[in-house]
């Protein structure tokens, strides 16, 4: 196995010696190891959730190009539900919710 040597703060090292000490770990090299693995981990969910979200900006915008879109804000159809709530809970019918 290739062999690297890298420079790590007083923190680090302690941190690492700490694990060793535990028994979760034989060797420094083993955390090392394992940190990188985690760390590519986290880095391929995180370009997996880019993708996702590449994905659907595309499709919102395929969309808009369609005219499948509502001028309504976010906050506008938020307090549309929430007054249709209230209405409902009072008794009132309320508007409908347009989009």
């Amino acid at each position: 196995m290739p062999t690297m040597n890298v420079s790590l703060t007083a923190e680090m090292v302690e941190f690492v010696e700490g694990e060793v000490s535990s028994g979760d770990y034989v060797s420094a090299s083993e955390v090392v190891r394992d940190a990188i693995r985690l760390m590519r981990r986290e880095k391929e969910r995180e370009e997996a959730k880019f993708r996702l979200l590449r994905e659907e900006i595309d499709r919102g915008y395929e969309q808009s190009e369609r005219g499948e879109f509502s001028s309504r804000t976010v906050d506008g159809i938020a307090e549309s539900v929430l007054n249709r709530r209230s209405n409902r809970r009072s008794g009132s019918p309320g508007k409908p919710i347009v989009t």
